[in-house]
């Protein structure tokens, strides 16, 4: 709100001095600082926990398909265990 807040005193002054302005943009450019700093580290972990458990499913979905396949070589008859 602070770039919000500098341009509203603009507007309503007419003109205003840069000083006046610095202060609201200025802590902005902090809000948005301390916005990237909790969102950049968020989005790293997101997208390793996303990639963990997409590696884990396709393990488990090898290990569904070897499972299946000694099943099935196993009964001898082709239809798996009775």
């Amino acid at each position: 709100m602070g770039i919000y807040h500098a341009l509203v005193n603009i507007g309503h002054a007419g003109q205003m001095s840069i000083g006046a302005v610095a202060g609201p943009i200025g802590e902005a450019l902090v809000a948005t600082a301390a916005g990237l700093a909790a969102a950049i580290p968020a989005v790293l972990a997101y997208n390793a926990l996303t990639r963990a458990q997409r590696v884990m499913s396709q393990e488990l979905d090898y290990f569904a398909h070897d499972l299946h396949a000694q099943l099935l070589t196993q009964s001898g008859d082709g239809h798996g265990v009775r």
